[in-house]
């Protein structure tokens, strides 16, 4: 995580420097550069600081389940101890659902880098739509890469909650998608040939999320790997 880490900073910080060199709108006091500056750093740390506060608040491993309640009710499940659980061949974020941690990790990835290549950099010179338009979106990145990777830390600790915090970051997306859908489109002085390409990219933001959902919440809800590592329980 050290080594991805350091990666993500080199990446992201070559991507916003390339961006800034080529900003939309003039640069003529270093203060003009202010909104660009506190949106990419805010967009690099994101990550970090999610990793970082969640391996700090869930450093207990056994951590148990804080109330005997489950969303996941499809099924008949057996409760077991949570040592028992751990004990068990299944336990652990490992196998098919090792791929659900490598997707929260692309995600970032791939969210940051839709981000720093469809929209500009844009400095206080800008209009009032096109500051709006930049940060708005450089919010989303900054929130949901925040949660992701909040999530991320969760399934690899094998913290019980991990699903319901999967499950709120997702609902948390579809929300801003349509939030940011619904402000923007309140700015009548946003130019035709911007609001098409903004459209579509929040459509496909959308249409990525509910993909996840229809692949990987069957198998949060019905996998044994899943249940018994987050749930402490196995099929009846």
């Amino acid at each position: 995580m050290v080594w991805l880490g350091a990666g993500w900073i080199a990446l992201a910080g070559c991507a916003a420097a390339i961006r800034m060199s080529v900003a939309a709108t003039p640069v003529h006091h270093p203060l003009d550069a202010l909104p660009m500056l506190l949106a990419y750093s805010a967009i690099i740390a994101a990550p970090i600081s999610g990793y970082l506060l969640a391996r700090s608040a869930f450093g207990d491993e056994r951590a148990r389940q804080p109330l005997d309640f489950h969303l996941a009710f499809i099924g008949k499940w057996e409760r077991v101890s949570r040592d028992d659980a751990r004990a068990h061949p299944l336990f652990g974020p490992v196998g098919f659902l090792a791929s659900l941690l490598v997707g929260l990790i692309l995600n970032v990835l791939v969210r940051s880098g839709e981000f720093f290549v469809a929209v500009p950099a844009i400095s206080m010179h800008a209009p009032d739509w096109a500051l709006a338009l930049f940060v708005m979106m450089s919010a989303d990145v900054i929130i949901m890469n925040f949660f992701y990777m909040v999530a991320f830390v969760m399934a690899l600790r094998s913290i019980p909650l991990f699903p319901r915090m999967l499950l709120f970051a997702w609902l948390t997306d579809i929300v801003m998608q349509l939030a940011i859908a619904s402000q923007l489109g309140k700015l009548a002085s946003m130019p035709a040939e911007v609001a098409a390409p903004l459209a579509a990219l929040l459509e496909g933001n959308l249409t990525k999320v509910w993909i996840s959902i229809a692949v990987w919440l069957p198998y949060l809800l019905l996998s044994d790997r899943v249940n018994i590592t987050y749930r402490s329980r196995l099929p009846a």
